[in-house]
């Protein structure tokens, strides 16, 4: 890793800002200070696609981006101004809709026979009798006979082609389906070539689970030189084609001949919903679009990264982002390949930590991505003395109760029950034959078997445990998370036979022998993860209000606040475990940005200021209600969201709302709506922002936290950019951005305006950069001098730079945080400064002995025992570099 790590600059690439727009920002990233583009995913995506996480072609580079030229292009441009660059990877799933992924077209073609089909984690064997060796495709907007029966399933011909399509659903056609059709059109065009075609095509072996690899080659070589001889003939004589379309057509008109062809095909083609009970292959969480890959194969693993190691390996790119790490069968072993295959990247992973969890010490890379930081510097800013004052006025706004605890097990209960249910079900079914194998337990029924799975999982306390083939027994805190959530799973269910968790305990742990029990550890531990994902991050945060400033991506859900010693033992201890892991704040994936979070947390600061205007705002909106709709808790979320994004369109705000109110599954969902209800929400927020005197009241209580809330987030920014670890800027928060979950995080960046704010701080003076807050001056000004200082002084920042808690004395020490980097950096920042109220008192910081400058203020201080309300009197807070040490 040639390159100084001092910032990555996240840019989230679309058809609408490809690599040329990328590439035309490469001058002002570098003015900025940032090290390293960081960029999503630049692999062949669906056509459309926003985000890049739905590959289709891992051997192309993404043609709606600019394609093979325009990324080259864009390395030149990151390589001349001295910029790396970091790329977003997905090993875990790919899209599987249509012809786009020719693997996935392939195994609906070719069923278990074709040469991908171990590519995806289909369970063939998972398949019910009435559907042998079929892949569930869950695409239907009804019954699949109501489909047939009304004319929505057509097969279409083309120059000996045949395919089935459902409305913008394409589907290949099994060449040992056709000798009927072809046989037919042979008589009705009476040629004897067709009518050996037809036979040809009758000679092909099947695909079946069990075929050796022998037959396999066999039917995959007869069926490409009998396609190769079909199209041929079509065009070369006309008649044949005509007469394979004139069949065609009569089946099309046919339901019960329509029927029988669709039936033959390796895949069922059925109504959405059965996804939840029957789907035969893991997904990506709940989405029937992204279907999960076996990256443990070598070949697999070869194949979706040959392009990202072989960029690597050429120098064009530094590091690699390795997306959804906890989805993989053997994180471990695929983190040790990776590494092997580019000894030299700089490789981060998405990975969620709970509190207190630390990355597995066996995987090789340097960090996360930093949620878990995020969550770490956000509390910080969140006063703890306000809990019991929040608790209370969630608890008499919303009408229920505030049991963090409870409500995450009922809401990990309900998406296995809804989102995850095929997944149970094939587990169960593993469950099963794994008992078969021991007369002590073959006794158990179906449900029992069910109902420990799920309640385990639902009582999992982090995503994953890590067990695998080459390391078992589990390790001690893997032991020690699957028997908390034995324990708690045998207490929920008390009539379940305490034996039984017993036997799950030692099997998840590896502690009984046997490959179907280590495929049911294996299968359960990729289970886990969605499970808190979408039970916690994906509804307990949309239906849990009582501050959503905490209510983030690897949040605590309990938690609420952190103290400064707590943050700097973290910090500590990540400066010797991953001083590269990245320090995110805002992410494509953050529920707020992090300046929208830093105003909401304040009312951790003011509990009985924030529960006067709700009520007061509660009353007055009655009037907009509808039917009692909407319930009060959704309209808690509603007026913090507005307080927190103040001044908001009304268009994002209901967009928004939709959104979160589907998440929770209270009222309404994305796979059940409730349309009644939504309306009542719209009209509801239509209401209240035509509301005058309502809109004055959010107007004047936001006026009081406006400027607090940028002070944390100048805080906030300033601790992310300074603590162990290199600071990850997400795309325009290098000014003030108050945005939402996607989509709203991912709406177009004025670029222009964040070139001119960095073109306009470098000339004016502190005072004129302050009183140009609104236009977000003081954030980009902090996160250029200290990125320069970053470049400037790599040694502070870096695997040998120090971090030494600094800690103030006096009335007002607990609302400082303070520290050195190596030995010429330091950093100061506020917290809660509602309770400080701009008077510091004698509160003081002793700083080391030597001649320092404000980077901020450009101010020369002598070290020592210095006032807090000197140091941030000039700007609200403080980078100092020692000089007489740089000199």
């Amino acid at each position: 890793m040639s390159r100084d790590r001092s910032a990555t600059y996240r840019l989230q690439l679309d058809s609408g800002f490809g690599f040329e727009q990328a590439a035309a920002l490469i001058g002002y990233l570098a003015e900025l200070g940032i090290s390293h583009l960081y960029v999503s995913p630049v692999l062949q995506a669906a056509k459309g696609s926003p985000h890049g996480y739905d590959v289709v072609d891992p051997s192309r580079v993404n043609r709606e981006l600019g394609g093979e030229q325009g990324f080259f292009r864009l390395h030149n441009a990151l390589d001349s101004a001295g910029l790396g660059l970091l790329l977003d990877v997905v090993p875990n799933h790919m899209a599987i809709g249509g012809r786009e992924n020719p693997w996935w077209w392939d195994v609906l073609e070719n069923g278990s026979s074709s040469p991908y089909a171990q590519y995806f984690d289909v369970d063939w064997d998972a398949s019910e009798e009435r559907w042998p060796n079929k892949v569930l495709l869950p695409v239907l907007g009804d019954h699949y006979g109501r489909i047939l029966e009304t004319d929505q399933f057509r097969v279409s011909h083309t120059a000996g082609t045949f395919t089935l399509a459902y409305h913008d659903h394409l589907f290949p056609i099994d060449p040992t389906s056709l000798p009927e059709l072809l046989h037919s059109a042979a008589k009705t065009c009476d040629s004897a070539f067709l009518g050996f075609l037809a036979r040809s095509h009758a000679r092909l072996p099947r695909p079946t689970a069990t075929a050796d690899r022998r037959t396999v080659d066999q039917r995959h070589q007869d069926k490409q030189v009998l396609a190769f001889l079909l199209t041929r003939l079509c065009k070369d004589d006309p008649a044949v084609s005509a007469a394979l379309d004139s069949v065609t057509a009569r089946i099309n008109e046919d339901h019960d001949a329509l029927d029988r062809l669709i039936d033959q095909q390796n895949y069922r083609p059925a109504f959405w919903r059965a996804a939840s009970r029957d789907l035969g292959y893991r997904r990506f969480f709940d989405i029937n679009e992204l279907g999960g890959l076996r990256a443990e194969r070598r070949e697999v693993f070869r194949d979706t990264h040959y392009l990202p190691i072989d960029w690597v390996r050429k120098g064009m790119v530094q590091g690699l982002r390795v997306d959804h790490p906890d989805g993989l069968r053997d994180p471990t072993e695929y983190f040790q390949r990776l590494r092997q295959s580019c000894p030299e990247a700089w490789i981060v992973v998405e990975k969620i930590l709970e509190t207190d969890e630390k990355l597995p010490p066996d995987w090789a890379v340097e960090g996360t991505t930093g949620y878990d930081f995020l969550n770490l510097v956000n509390g910080l800013f969140i006063d703890p003395r306000g809990k019991n004052g929040l608790t209370r006025c969630y608890e008499t706004f919303s009408g229920r109760q505030s049991d963090p605890e409870t409500l995450v097990l009922e809401c990990k209960r309900q998406v296995i029950a809804e989102l995850l249910a095929s997944e149970l079900s094939r587990l169960t079914s593993l469950f099963i034959d794994v008992c078969e194998r021991h007369r002590r337990h073959r006794d158990y029924g179906r449900d029992e078997l069910r109902r420990a799975l799920a309640e385990t999982a639902a009582c999992f306390p982090v995503y994953r445990s890590y067990l695998s083939p080459a390391r078992k027994p589990a390790g001690r805190r893997d032991s020690l998370h699957i028997t908390a959530a034995i324990d708690r799973a045998g207490g929920e269910c008390p009539d379940l036979d305490p034996e039984l968790f017993g036997f799950l305990k030692q099997i998840l742990q590896g502690r009984i022998s046997g490959p179907l029990e280590m495929e049911l550890a294996l299968r359960f531990q990729q289970l886990t993860g969605p499970v808190m994902a979408k039970g916690v991050e994906d509804t307990f945060f949309y239906r849990h209000h009582r501050l959503a400033a905490i209510n983030e991506v690897g949040g605590d859900p309990t938690g609420f606040g952190t103290s400064p010693a707590r943050f700097h033992r973290i910090c500590a201890q990540s400066r010797t475990e991953h001083p590269f892991s990245l320090l995110a704040s805002t992410t494509h994936d953050t529920k707020r940005s992090e300046d929208v979070r830093a105003r909401l947390a304040l009312l951790s600061e003011i509990p009985e200021q924030w529960s006067q205007a709700v009520t007061e705002w509660g009353a007055h909106n009655a009037r907009h209600r509808h039917d009692e709709f909407p319930d009060r808790n959704t309209e808690y979320l509603l007026y913090q969201t507005l307080v927190g994004a103040w001044p908001i369109e009304t268009e994002r705000l209901a967009a928004y709302m939709e959104k979160a109110v589907r998440e929770s599954k209270e009222h309404t969902s994305w796979l059940r709506q409730n349309e009644p209800y939504e309306s009542s929400l719209q009209e509801f927020i239509k209401g209240i922002m035509d509301d005058t005197l309502f809109c004055d009241k959010v107007r004047t209580f936001v006026a009081g936290l406006e400027h607090p809330g940028r002070v944390n987030s100048l805080g906030q920014l300033l601790l992310k950019l300074t603590a162990p670890g290199v600071p990850d800027i997400f795309q325009g928060t290098e000014l003030w951005t108050m945005t939402l979950v996607d989509p709203d995080n991912r709406r177009p960046v004025d670029f222009d305006a964040c070139r001119a704010a960095l073109t306009r701080v470098r000339s004016l003076a502190v005072e004129e950069i302050l009183a140009r807050m609104d236009q977000g001056l003081p954030k980009i000004w902090t996160m250029h001098q200290t990125l320069d200082l970053r470049r400037r002084r790599p040694e502070l920042f870096g695997a040998t730079g120090t971090y030494t808690p600094l800690r103030a004395t006096g009335p007002k020490a607990g609302h400082v945080v303070a520290f050195i980097r190596g030995t010429g950096g330091v950093c100061v920042v506020p917290r809660l400064i509602l309770g400080c109220n701009g008077d510091w008192k004698d509160t003081r910081l002793d700083i080391p002995s030597g001649s320092w400058r404000n980077l901020l203020t450009g101010e020369v201080l002598t070290g020592g025992d210095i006032p807090i309300g000197d140091l941030l009197r000039r700007f609200p807070v403080a980078l100092l570099e020692q000089e007489t040490k740089h000199a």
